[in-house]
């Protein structure tokens, strides 16, 4: 007698895995590429001085609060364009991609604006008068690129959420070698070229913000991938109304990644009191932890495809498993980076900077940094699974009281101990104090955020099944 042996069919969550890896992790290449670029800057310029290496730290923490607010905003084209995948009304995406890019000409000059006028706090924060130039100019020649990363990232969502992804990686790597490149002329003044230090680093990412996006542009006329939903085929002006929608689904995410950017940003600003030491190590700690989330943020990103195409086919049961799939992965990963850190954080220090006393103080913060994040990994997730759900304010309140109301108030009564707080430390624990506030805030934004996924998944899971 012969018997015959069935396939096994893989499980319905490693397939899940290894779909929304596949779509992931050319973002998670093009991600690291983004963030390479502001690792080099701080890198490079941390060889030159700590001086030009505080003015970029400076500098990037207000620029990166701007930067990262409009990547919020402009995110409510990936929702769109799921949901329209999804239902297969493949003949709306050329529409909303056309508004989404007039939406990211304004975004972009408003953005250009806040982000001169954000110089003006330099001269009320205590700061080194040679430092605070240096980080203002940095942010003048920066901000001119705002307009091509808004309209950038209304591509990014287009091409993202149609699931073709490699452009992102390709379009990020030669971004990242252009401003190594260009970086390495202007920062040290090679081949003839001025040294221009920390403006160097600015007129880099700035000319390289423009020449990204007109890759995307290339790209998206010559690949046939999209052809189907190609979005130049006329002049189409504004439509208020489609941009109105775009916007009250994206400003919640803008204010989303404001509360906890702004954050970080912030403690960045109350830190330079403390000297050239602090900040630099701060910065460093910070800009390190922001490179490892971008694994995370890959995976969320995923993830609101995955739970956005799920729901305009109408199939909540399927959104549900999904997002718990997605989420399972992005944790995992948690883990596994907070190994790292703590215990390369001497080797990550000795790779930013030279300077003894900064590597000493950084190898300090970066312990934080490791005790964050599975915190961090679990909130980008379930907030990225919730917005897939064309769900945003939820999220946008979670994340402002947890590092508006928790996070920040508690960081600056550790770390600058004020005299008038009854129960502040006995001397200020300095950088510290702040770190120990974005521990507390990120873990009180991952278990409200995972509470209120799970709560609107089955609430969506049981309406479809009744």
């Amino acid at each position: 007698m012969t018997t015959t042996t069935l396939p096994i069919s893989p499980s319905p969550v490693r397939v899940e895995i290894a779909t929304l890896w596949t779509l992931s992790w050319p973002m998670l290449v093009g991600q690291l590429a983004t963030v390479g670029m502001g690792v080099a800057d701080v890198a490079m310029t941390g060889h030159v001085s700590a001086e030009e290496l505080a003015a970029v730290s400076l500098g990037a923490s207000v620029w990166s609060i701007v930067l990262v607010t409009v990547m919020g905003v402009m995110m409510s084209i990936n929702t769109v364009v799921a949901h329209e995948i999804g239902g297969g009304r493949y003949d709306k995406i050329p529409h909303s991609v056309r508004q989404a890019l007039w939406k990211g000409a304004g975004i972009g000059v408003i953005a250009l604006i806040a982000t001169n006028l954000c110089t003006l706090l330099f001269d009320h924060i205590g700061l080194d008068q040679a430092v605070a130039e240096r980080a203002a100019m940095f942010l003048h020649v920066t901000s001119l690129g705002m307009p091509a990363f808004a309209c950038y990232r209304a591509l990014y969502g287009y091409t993202t959420s149609i699931n073709e992804t490699k452009p992102i990686m390709v379009i990020a790597i030669l971004g990242l070698l252009f401003v190594i490149a260009s970086n390495w002329l202007l920062v040290f003044g090679n081949w003839g070229f001025p040294r221009m230090g920390a403006v160097g680093c600015a007129v880099s990412t700035s000319v390289g913000m423009w020449l990204m996006l007109i890759a995307m542009l290339v790209w998206v006329k010559v690949s046939p991938v999209y052809r189907m939903t190609y979005p130049f085929t006329g002049w189409e002006g504004p439509d208020w109304k489609e941009i109105r929608h775009m916007l009250h689904l994206g400003l919640p995410i803008g204010v989303t990644y404001f509360a906890e950017v702004s954050a970080f940003g912030l403690i960045s600003l109350l830190v330079a009191r403390f000297g050239v030491v602090q900040v630099s190590a701060h910065q460093i700690a910070l800009n390190f932890a922001s490179l490892v989330f971008m694994v995370p943020l890959s995976f969320g990103i995923g993830l609101l495809t995955r739970v956005g195409q799920a729901m305009g086919e109408g199939n909540p049961v399927r959104a549900q498993f999904v997002a718990r799939v997605g989420v399972g992965m992005s944790v995992a990963f948690g883990v596994l980076s907070a190994a790292f850190i703590a215990l390369f954080r001497w080797e990550i220090a000795r790779a930013y900077t030279s300077d003894p006393a900064v590597q000493e103080a950084c190898v300090h913060l970066l312990l934080f940094a490791a005790l964050f994040q599975l915190s961090d990994a679990t909130q980008v997730a379930t907030a990225s699974a919730i917005r897939g759900y064309q769900v945003t304010r939820p999220p946008m309140i979670i994340q402002l009281v947890a590092f508006w109301g928790f996070s920040l108030p508690l960081g600056y009564i550790l770390g600058i101990a004020p005299s008038w707080f009854p129960w502040s430390p006995a001397v200020p624990m300095e950088s510290t104090g702040f770190w120990i506030g974005l521990v507390l805030g990120l873990t009180i934004a991952a278990v409200l955020l995972s509470v209120a996924m799970e709560r609107l998944s089955r609430q969506k899971a049981r309406a479809a099944v009744h």
